[in-house]
């Protein structure tokens, strides 16, 4: 079965904690502080695969992880930076996030190479913190955290014409005819269950890719039948051609299908109707009296709204050069800038979020409370007994908006603040 969509999770490395550590040396009997950074976690890098064509390989493998960062050394040594994540995918591919369904990428175009997930910063040494009155300071900062996310992804085939109609009207024949493509045929429904890609070669003009879309049927915006999991693939196209039986082989009425279909992509997504539409009428081999010709109704019927349509026989090939040289100059007429999906969501807010902070009053010790991440991972690396370090810690408490927060709060000078079980008098 063809793979187009998967569920993975995917996490970025967690930077290195920074090392604390001091000078000990033969001839230096009070060295100063030496502990080094931690090094940088490994991002969660997306990559294009162009030999790869289905998402089957994520069905065996649900968690992709990037190497976590060393911590510090001593004698400023700086630790080993962890190890970057790349996971390829095929052209084409979406990935979104599982719990909003916004994207977050879409490997398509010369989007080829994307960092989905940075890794966390690794944490600043004891070195960095020594100050005039502070020179032996014994912390160090930690590293940052990496993000961890599940996400859903979803091929979308890449092709310049959808090739859509009932099953058994002749699609993969057509397709085998006029590309290099090679699909299985047989003369039975939902033998398609791969939506097919081929190249056209025109001589004296430029080629296109043409899919076959199979699984459309009454109902598929519904997800009746295999449409709502090809549906999808419709929607990088500029040209759609419409097949039906003009032979009405198995008592199917083409301009009714054609009306199904439409109403079917509408369902599924209006603007798929505002794409150049052409009608290719197969199996006119198969028509042996004037009478049984479905040509001349069908011309009545949609040439007047601006669909072409062309008898055809995709067994002989009669028709099919006028066909696709009209498919072309549809092409040269639509935008050629391939169709991206913008980026909707971004995983640097998780981090934002998760270090938000909260203030309350705590009416029986009579203190307001901060609590927060953000706060405690500041409070690990700064010294607050020291003035400057005291003064650096206020700096950020108002930066991040904190102190405006108290005053909200009704907060009065001389109250007091408590925070990881640190307490200090507040005042302006």
């Amino acid at each position: 079965m063809f793979a187009d969509s998967a569920k993975i999770i995917i996490k970025s490395g967690k930077g290195g904690d920074g090392h604390v550590s001091f000078r000990r040396e033969k001839y230096v009997p009070n060295g100063g502080p030496d502990g080094g950074d931690g090094g940088h976690g490994g991002d969660l890098i997306f990559q294009v695969d162009l030999g790869l064509n289905t998402l089957a390989d994520f069905r065996h493998k649900r968690k992709y992880a990037a190497g976590n960062g060393e911590e510090g050394g001593k004698r400023n040594c700086h630790g080993k930076n962890g190890e970057d994540k790349i996971v390829k995918v095929p052209p084409g591919t979406i990935i979104r996030d599982a719990a909003s369904n916004k994207v977050i990428a879409d490997m398509s175009g010369e989007n080829t190479r994307q960092i989905i997930l940075r890794g966390g910063k690794g944490g600043l040494g004891n070195q960095h913190f020594a100050t005039a009155t502070m020179q032996a300071p014994k912390y160090a900062q930690p590293g940052q955290t990496g993000i961890e996310l599940e996400v859903y992804l979803e091929l979308k085939v890449i092709a310049d014409v959808g090739l859509v109609g009932f099953p058994n009207v002749g699609k993969s024949t057509l397709l085998s005819r006029v590309s290099n493509a090679r699909p299985k045929i047989a003369n039975y429904h939902f033998t398609t269950l791969n939506p097919n890609l081929g190249v056209v070669d025109l001589d004296g003009a430029g080629g296109f890719v043409i899919a076959d879309i199979p699984g459309l049927i009454e109902g598929a915006s519904d997800g009746v039948g295999l449409g709502h999991a090809f549906l999808k693939h419709i929607e990088r196209t500029k040209v759609m051609i419409h097949m039906v039986d003009a032979a009405s082989v198995e008592g199917r009425d083409p301009i009714a299908d054609i009306y199904a279909i439409n109403k079917e992509l509408e369902a599924y997504n209006p603007e798929l109707l505002k794409k150049p539409q052409v009608i290719a009428a197969n199996k006119v081999d198969a028509i042996y009296q004037e009478s049984e010709s479905a040509i001349p109704a069908l011309k009545s019927e949609f040439e007047k709204n601006g669909m072409k349509v062309f008898p055809i026989s995709a067994v002989s090939g009669q028709g099919l050069k006028e066909l696709l040289y009209y498919v072309q100059e549809l092409l040269s007429q639509v935008d050629e800038a391939p169709v991206v999906y913008e980026q909707e969501f971004f995983p640097e807010m998780i981090v934002a979020q998760e270090e938000a902070y909260t203030v309350e009053y705590n009416e029986t010790d009579d203190v307001y409370v901060v609590e927060g991440p953000k706060i405690e991972k500041m409070l690990g690396y700064t010294n607050i007994d020291s003035e400057k370090g005291f003064l650096f810690f206020q700096k950020f408490l108002r930066e991040q908006g904190i102190l405006d927060a108290l005053e909200e709060q009704g907060i009065s000078e001389g109250d007091t603040v408590r925070m990881y079980g640190l307490e200090f008098d507040y005042y302006k």
